[in-house]
């Protein structure tokens, strides 16, 4: 178990525009595989043609790497062979910068659809909205290129500009939005006190230092309050995941030592395991000192209300159901994207890898997330996007191939995610564009339902 922390560790869904997301553990892909012979003698024959009748000559180097797409692509959304470039991408991203747009995408119908963008990066500030299908990027047609061809030409120098041209519900025809180019550096943990004796953390994304920054954001909030807070919102609304140690420290900072946070199954020994609020499982083998050693005791028992949405996903996914189903905090909002499967990262050599799922995921009370979510226990829409998010918020159901929920019936992300409590609607809009409002700014309507909460539970403890 310890060698495997030792090895570099990812969650998170689809494809960011500068850093490749939805990984988990390193392991050793030599196994001793029977191989089919008749299947290998079409490939061999197919592939000779190509060599002598194709109408232009192809490398052998394109032709396997081809190959090898194909073959991972087609087994599920989050399988995918890494080059040299985008494993370097993706082990530069887990710190927290990166080069890019700052946007997390996936594909669909051979489109690139945007799933969200990323909070302060320029996709965000340029007005690139959840739901958007990119069909051009510059002068080239997405239409035929993969994901990871897609995200490449997204990628480049800091400064340069890309001009998008999408395809926006409701918009008549396509909107041409011109991004530039920076280097992305995710803010991972932002905090504040949004009343006295109340605290607000956001994650934006679960990186190296996650838990260390959550550990000093808490330390901080108290000595604001001067001394214990009366409750706290932790928001992961549209924290796509990240590093799966970050989500295990994350959840250790509110829950007992040694108290179940997610548990894998697979086919293989390896992918089996059982991860605990432990500093063996949040520290990874690192040497490094336990950063929440430290961190006032107050916070195991603080009262708690987790925001989410369609946009929080794995590693959100698994915090909110650790939180949930040790009933330690309320999680409202909408219900979550849907990740739960484990995605193994396999080198080959040169510098590359295959990322391969290799196994579910589960909450610590037997709840498979995958294609299912996590169901709030208390459901409030944002009237800023009321009746939107299920039109334009893409999720794990959604996407082609995905894999199956194992433990309950999938539910198509079509129709209004119930299942909690369903707190009441805001006044309905008078035809007027909606504000879109910051996560955690005073006119925040899911925080201050949450506030309201908090401060309700106060009141019935008072007396």
């Amino acid at each position: 178990m310890s060698r495997r922390f030792k090895e570099f560790g990812l969650i998170g869904i689809g494809l960011v525009a500068g850093v490749l997301v939805s990984l988990n553990f390193s392991a050793n892909a030599e196994r001793d595989t029977p191989l089919p012979i008749e299947e290998l003698r079409a490939f061999s024959d197919v592939f000779g043609r190509i060599k002598s009748d194709y109408v232009e000559p192809v490398s052998d180097k394109k032709l396997i790497t081809e190959a090898i797409n194909g073959m991972l692509s087609g087994l599920d959304p989050h399988s995918a062979y890494l080059d040299a470039e985008g494993f370097k991408e993706l082990q530069v991203g887990t710190q927290g910068e990166f080069g890019g747009l700052g946007i997390e995408v996936g594909m669909e119908e051979g489109l690139v659809k945007v799933i969200s963008p990323i909070e302060d990066t320029p996709a965000f500030n340029a007005g690139i909205k959840s739901g958007d299908l990119i069909i051009k990027l510059d002068d080239t047609l997405v239409k035929g290129l993969t994901l990871n061809d897609a995200v490449k030409r997204m990628r480049g120098k800091p400064g340069s500009d890309i001009m998008l041209t999408i395809v926006r519900k409701n918009e008549t025809k396509p909107l041409q939005i011109k991004v530039t180019r920076a280097v992305i550096k995710v803010q991972s943990v932002k905090s504040k006190l949004i009343d006295p004796g109340y605290g607000f953390v956001r994650i934006t994304q679960f990186q190296e230092h996650t838990g260390e920054n959550l550990a000093t954001a808490l330390q901080n909030l108290r000595k604001q309050n001067n001394g214990p807070l009366q409750g706290l919102v932790l928001d992961l609304r549209n924290d796509p995941g990240g590093l799966l140690t970050g989500a295990v420290g994350v959840s250790a900072a509110f829950l007992p030592k040694d108290a179940l946070v997610v548990y894998t199954e697979g086919r293989t020994e390896d992918a089996k395991m059982r991860l605990m609020a432990n500093p063996e499982f949040y520290l990874r083998g690192s040497g490094k000192d336990d950063y929440l050693k430290d961190l006032s005791g107050e916070y195991k028992s603080v009262p708690m209300v987790v925001l989410m949405n369609g946009g929080s996903a794995s590693a959100s996914e698994i915090v909110a159901g650790a939180l949930q189903d040790h009933k330690r905090a309320v999680i409202m909002g909408t219900q979550s994207f849907g990740k739960g499967s484990v995605q193994t990262i396999l080198p080959l050599g040169n510098n590359t890898a295959i990322k391969l799922t290799t196994a579910r995921y589960y909450t610590p009370g037997g709840r498979s997330i995958q294609a299912k979510g996590i169901v709030p226990d208390i459901v409030v829409e944002d009237p800023a996007t009321a009746g939107m998010e299920n039109a334009f918020r893409l999720r794990e159901a959604d996407l082609d191939k995905h894999l199956t929920n194992d433990r309950q019936p999938e539910e198509k992300s079509d129709a209004p995610k119930s299942g909690g409590k369903v707190a009441p609607k805001a006044k309905e809009s008078d035809g007027s564009k909606p504000e879109i409002v910051e996560f955690g700014a005073k006119n925040d309507y899911q925080l201050n339902r949450a506030l309201d909460l908090l401060k309700g539970a106060s009141i019935f403890r008072g007396k």
